[in-house]
């Protein structure tokens, strides 16, 4: 594929700019990088997506939203209160759909019996063989309302997260804790449970501004994901050639 080159009044011909944005055809993985910006999904059964995210699609394929009992009753539960996930589409049968959300990067892991948290507005997509839960941070529950509640996805498979920007992965070892802004903060290993704490020391340092400071604390040995950008909607808290990252190329 060559370069698209404008000409002297800025514009393109229609063919650089077909050649340039045409879809790449490359076979492999269930997801592919379309662009930074837009993942690619082979569907050959069931794959599951962040509501709303479907931009394009062809083939023979179906989109339902996920049912409230669904994952069972607690799952249920769970999200009613902490408002934390994003509803769920189940994209069923066999074609090609393209995903994004809001022009946010898209990275792809590779799950190999790992688990990851992700603020639940960050899930893009995940594989039929990848289990999630919501789950609430127990050391800060009572310390902010509802306490901070994240989507846990674990076992095998392919997911994708978003973020504004490029994201930046801190590496959390027992002598060095990492401390992040709750809104900037996207992902962390699965074993790490964050403490969250204010600091109004910090108020014109970390957030917008007023009201309270909260930070999380991350201690112990993994990682945590974060974006050069906050989002406030829930409040606190790729390799295109493989189509996806294990968890320790993340700090590569």
């Amino acid at each position: 594929m060559s370069d698209m080159n404008p000409g002297s009044d800025g514009t393109y011909s229609l063919r650089d700019f077909l050649a340039q944005t045409a879809e790449r055809d490359n076979p492999g993985d269930v997801f592919e990088l379309e662009s930074s910006k837009m993942l690619e999904v082979k569907v050959n059964g069931r794959i599951w997506s962040k509501l709303g995210a479907m931009v394009a699609y062809k083939g023979n394929l179906t989109f339902k939203r996920e049912g409230t009992l669904e994952g069972g009753l607690m799952k249920a539960l769970k999200r009613a209160v902490s408002q934390e996930m994003s509803p769920l589409a189940k994209i069923e049968g066999r074609g090609v759909a393209y995903l994004a959300d809001q022009g946010k990067e898209v990275q792809i892991l590779r799950l190999a019996g790992d688990s990851l948290n992700v603020n639940g507005n960050d899930l893009l997509a995940f594989e039929d063989s990848v289990q999630y839960d919501i789950t609430m941070q127990r050391r800060i529950a009572g310390m902010a309302a509802g306490g901070l509640f994240s989507v846990k996805v674990q076992g095998q498979g392919l997911v994708a997260i978003l973020s504004h920007g490029k994201p930046l992965t801190l590496r959390v070892t027992p002598n060095e804790p990492i401390f992040t802004d709750p809104n900037a903060t996207i992902a962390w290993s699965g074993n790490l449970q964050p403490q969250l704490r204010m600091d109004s020391s910090l108020r014109s340092m970390i957030g917008r501004g007023g009201g309270e400071t909260y930070q999380m604390v991350f201690q112990g040995d993994g990682f945590v994901v974060v974006q050069p950008y906050e989002e406030f909607e829930h409040g606190v808290g790729g390799d295109s050639s493989s189509g996806g990252k294990s968890l320790g190329d993340l700090f590569d």
